[in-house]
């Protein structure tokens, strides 16, 4: 049976907005440059749209060079990735991670006035090591400043299952994934253990339970879809679970319209 990716995602500054790509490059972190970024408030504990939806709508853009963020309220900021402030430690769920302050003080109030609480941007450099899970994946691996683990699949066929039984249908992108596979049943990534896609192999470790992100709309506001439907069939040990977290066992390059391969 034969599976091809139908779109791939990264996105630089964790909770902000997402980039769309024809290939991604995976590093010792996951996709080059995927949550490497992240913004944080006066404690040093992660900022999200689990608390500030508004963040759904900061565009970001990035090079080797440089690192923007746009908004219609405050126009565009550019963060030069040479110009590191800093280096202090900051958390993300149970982690402390070494990171570096990115930017000046005048650019983190014009995101604090337009979030509406003091925050700064933060960058994991390549000396930070923050380990993946090692309750799912017992080898050495780090991960980013997303939430567990490197990388999140979803499966098409998922996604119109779900759809089908709301009133209202909703968007791959509110599961945030970073591959996005034209499947042909419904959650039958749940029994893939391993995968192949270029040249890259792939541990498949652990169902991803969902959060209220999910049931935040295009205007910002929370409701209670998809996450009430999906409590309703998808509920496990971890909780209701769309998508299924990777390990990339190597670096290399993966393209839109790759074959997956499932290897066990």
């Amino acid at each position: 049976m034969s599976f091809y990716l139908q779109s791939l995602h990264y996105y630089p500054v964790k909770s902000l907005g997402e980039i769309e790509s024809d290939s991604l490059r995976f590093d010792e972190f996951g996709p080059a440059l995927d949550r490497r970024f992240m913004l944080v408030d006066d404690s040093g504990c992660f900022v999200t749209q689990r608390s500030e939806t508004s963040l759904r709508f900061i565009a970001v853009s990035v090079s080797a060079e440089c690192l923007a963020l746009n908004h219609p309220s405050f126009g565009v900021l550019e963060y030069h990735l040479h110009e590191f402030s800093d280096p202090l430690e900051v958390s993300v769920w149970n982690d402390s991670v070494s990171a570096l302050g990115l930017g000046n003080s005048e650019k983190d109030a014009v995101l604090s006035e337009y979030i509406g609480k003091s925050v700064r941007l933060v960058f994991m450099p390549d000396s930070s090591f923050r380990q993946v899970d090692r309750e799912y994946f017992s080898a050495d691996r780090r991960v980013s400043f997303a939430d567990g683990f490197p990388v999140l699949l979803c499966n098409t066929a998922s996604l119109l299952d779900l759809n089908g039984r709301l009133d209202q249908p909703v968007s791959m992108s509110r599961f945030r994934p970073n591959i996005v596979v034209s499947g042909q049943e419904p959650f039958e990534e749940d029994s893939w253990r391993r995968i192949r896609i270029g040249e890259i192999e792939f541990a498949v470790v652990k169902p991803c339970s969902r959060c209220v992100m999910t049931t935040i709309d295009d205007a910002g506001e929370k409701g209670k879809e998809p996450l009430k439907t999906l409590a309703t069939y998808r509920r496990n040990e971890h909780g209701a679970c769309f998508g299924q977290n990777l390990v990339p066992l190597s670096n290399g390059h993966i393209r839109v319209r790759d074959e997956l391969v499932v290897l066990e």
